[in-house]
């Protein structure tokens, strides 16, 4: 078993119902290994029994960690895969990732691994699954922030600018910001007119509200030509490092508008802390489908959730494409909108 890329709430609840049913109904022997597929190329790995995952439930994060090492981007990388898990024995993988661990788990797939995926993002941009645990948890910390900054705004009639995880998908920006009432909703999906957003607040304070609330998604662009943006390395999967553009809204808006702008970046503590009682149900559920699935020998499959059942995906349909935000269901949200 193997986490990775960005750590997530609920990750320690797919591993630990992993483990305690592997091992009570099945009588397996459950390896994790280290750091992602890093771990697998080291051959670094921990013993996992029931009394290693006691109390796990609970904590953010992973107790096997994670990194975004991608085995394919080396020469010998997939190689080393292989002898690891000639050399441990190992008759199956369950990999708990998004769209890049389980994209490397559906190549070694057709490359005769037997391998089981479990999805993870909060992001909750992974096709074929309703929703990625993590999600939620994440959601809320976004929603309790926006809270919080309204009040501060409100004081000192400010604009704040709130930017929020979502790299390809705004999910986390759309629901964090409609159940925080805020003003302007700034997603990947769609690139954005600065002149637009600076429209909705001055409206606002012709209204007589003389704060605003802006949230955006970490991937959010605007439209060529107007306006500057930053851009910076990449990771082993090819997806650039973001960030910077509560920034440059910021300095933005404030030109325009003439109006005193500050923005709040949340990062990271978005994927931290204690996941809420809905993550930790759904990881506990598709752990549990996932070792159930690789004694049923349903190699190159997913555990997703349709509905409110879990069932099985194909892990070529997972990772087939990002799961985006329609631009229907943000058109019709963004009657709420300044």
């Amino acid at each position: 078993m193997l986490t990775g890329g960005g750590d997530c709430p609920g990750l320690n609840a797919v591993i630990r119902a992993v483990v305690r049913d592997g091992i009570d109904e099945f009588g397996d022997h459950l390896v994790g290994f280290r750091d992602g597929w890093r771990g697998v190329l080291e051959a670094s790995y921990v013993d996992l029994d029931i009394e290693a995952t006691r109390g796990i439930l609970p904590r953010g994060g992973t107790i096997l960690g994670s990194s975004r090492t991608n085995p394919y981007k080396g020469d010998d990388g997939v190689r080393r895969v292989h002898a690891t898990l000639a050399q441990l024995e190992i008759d199956a993988l369950i990999a708990i990732g998004g769209e890049d661990t389980l994209g490397v788990a559906n190549k070694l797939h057709q490359e005769g691994v037997r391998v089981i995926g479990v999805p993870k993002t909060i992001d909750n941009d992974l096709g074929a699954t309703d929703v990625t645990f993590g999600f939620d948890t994440a959601l809320q910390v976004a929603t309790d922030a926006i809270d919080r900054l309204h009040t501060t705004a409100e004081s000192h009639n400010r604009i704040l600018v709130v930017e929020v995880m979502g790299r390809s998908a705004g999910w986390i920006a759309l629901y964090s910001g409609i159940a925080g009432g805020a003003d302007v909703i700034l997603i990947p999906e769609i690139p954005f007119d600065i002149d637009r957003v600076c429209q909705l607040i001055d409206h606002r304070h012709a209204r007589g509200r003389y704060f605003s609330i802006v949230v955006a998604a970490e991937g959010a662009t605007p439209k060529a030509g107007t306006m500057e943006v930053l851009t910076g390395a990449v990771d082993e999967f090819g997806h650039p490092r973001l960030g910077g553009i509560g920034a440059r809204l910021e300095h933005e808006i404030e030109k325009r508008t003439g109006y005193e702008t500050r923005a709040t970046v949340l990062g990271h503590v978005q994927r931290g802390g204690t996941p809420t009682a809905f993550d930790r149900v759904l990881a506990t559920r598709l752990g549990l489908a996932a070792i159930r699935a690789a004694h049923d020998d349903a190699w190159g499959m997913m555990t997703s959730l349709q509905g409110n059942e879990i069932k099985l995906v194909t892990l070529a349909d997972a990772v087939a494409e990002v799961r985006r935000v329609p631009t229907e269901e943000y058109e019709r949200l963004g009657v709420l909108f300044g």
